[in-house]
């Protein structure tokens, strides 16, 4: 089991907290308001913990479960103290139509995150893909994952799979645009094709 750094108090981080606290994991919760992070910790249970924003996170995986928008600033802001960690991005920069992307051809938050992190950490692209409402229930999905270090998307997967999901590899971590561009076929899905938000993209395997 891993030990896991939240950065962030919203829906995807008390959801993605929950599902490793039930598979054996250690979980530090960390957020810029204190009392939210704290009562995120009270929720999730078990020997969760509460980070101070900005200090060097307990976990070997930090998880980044923020806006887009403040990501980057974030990873920036905590600089040398996120270095030998493994990061993980599970933002999507969709534009305020969710139709399209917020970010040049060329890059991906990922890849922004990389360039702002400390050149010893390691940056994985994951969860993007999944819904909070379709993660909460606690079904068996896919999580799509991207990153250039082996080890590092190793161990991440290795995460994944204590949360009962399975970890699909994509490739290097330029695969993480075309993983947010995916992001935004599941939103076109959900306001269209499907018309909730309570599915998961997969990978089926013809028999």
């Amino acid at each position: 089991m891993s030990i896991i750094s939240i950065i962030g108090t919203g829906n995807m981080a008390r959801t993605i907290g929950t599902l490793a606290v039930a598979g054996g994991n250690t979980v530090e919760v960390i957020g810029r308001d204190q009392s939210k992070a704290a009562d995120l910790t009270k929720t999730l249970g078990g020997s969760t913990t509460t980070g101070e924003f900005g200090a060097f996170p307990a976990g070997d995986i930090v998880i980044v479960a923020l806006l887009y928008a403040n990501i980057v600033p974030v990873v920036t802001q905590y600089g040398n103290a996120l270095a030998g960690k493994v990061i993980v991005d599970i933002s999507n920069p969709f534009n305020s139509a969710a139709d399209g992307l917020a970010i040049a051809d060329d890059t991906s938050i990922a890849q922004e995150v990389a360039n702002a992190a400390p050149a010893s950490a390691s940056v994985v692209k994951a969860f993007n893909t999944i819904f909070g409402v379709a993660l909460a229930k606690g079904r068996p999905l896919d999580v799509f994952i991207a990153g250039d270090d082996a080890k590092a998307k190793a161990g991440v997967a290795e995460f994944i799979e204590s949360l009962n999901l399975r970890a699909l590899d994509v490739g290097g971590l330029n695969m993480a645009h075309w993983l947010e561009g995916t992001g935004l076929v599941a939103m076109g899905l959900a306001s269209h094709g499907v018309g909730n938000f309570d599915f998961a993209l997969g990978v089926t395997v013809p028999d």
